[in-house]
């Protein structure tokens, strides 16, 4: 990892140490309004805190749903409220740039609202789905029940792994992003499952 990417790693996990589940609900809601900050780091060590005895699985995986709950609907409201020319205008500072809001763009029409929910459980994708979904004026408590479902999925499963590894986790530092992959492949692996047993 970088320097600069050490001393991220370094203020996260002492922000999140310090304020408990306040310090996850705001990593998460920072993340998902579209500032990078990797949630990749965030729940896993909120995980790594439930197996010390400091937090509550439960308690850290509410923390992450509900800050990436409203990051998402600041999100929302700036894509609802300024429309693509002021995200294409200004994304670019928190490092979206046109071909990400193309990709957003892109997954929102092909699947509709449902992309709410899939694209929370997905790379890149999943924070900045937020600024197709407020540009198109989606209806906002539909917005806000797949947000909040999706984001549901995705702390529980990077909590548990947090949890799983216990005080080893900080040795997933050089794999955070690659991370996501394992975790959709877990959550894809689990829906086949789910599928054939009870869907054939």
């Amino acid at each position: 990892m970088t320097a600069w990417s050490d001393r991220l790693f370094l203020h996260l996990t002492e922000a999140v140490a310090a304020l408990g589940y306040w310090g996850v609900a705001i990593g998460m809601a920072v993340e998902s309004a579209n500032i990078p900050l990797p949630s990749e780091i965030i729940l896993p060590f909120g995980g790594f805190l439930v197996s010390q005895g400091h937090l509550s699985f439960w308690g850290v995986v509410l923390a992450g749903t509900i800050g990436g709950t409203v990051g998402s609907s600041v999100s929302y409201f700036i894509g609802s409220v300024g429309g693509r020319p002021l995200v294409l205008r200004y994304g670019r500072y928190v490092g979206l740039g046109p071909e990400k809001l193309d990709l957003a763009d892109h997954w929102f029409a092909r699947y509709g609202e449902a992309t709410v929910f899939l694209t929370r459980l997905l790379p890149v994708v999943r924070t900045f789905i937020s600024l197709p979904a407020g540009i198109s004026r989606m209806n906002f408590k539909r917005f806000v029940v797949y947000t909040f479902a999706g984001s549901l999925i995705w702390s529980i499963a990077l909590t548990y792994v947090g949890v799983v590894l216990g005080e080893n986790w900080h040795e997933l530092k050089p794999w955070f992003h690659r991370l996501d992959v394992v975790v959709v492949t877990l959550l894809a692996a689990a829906g086949l499952l789910w599928w054939w047993r009870f869907c054939r």
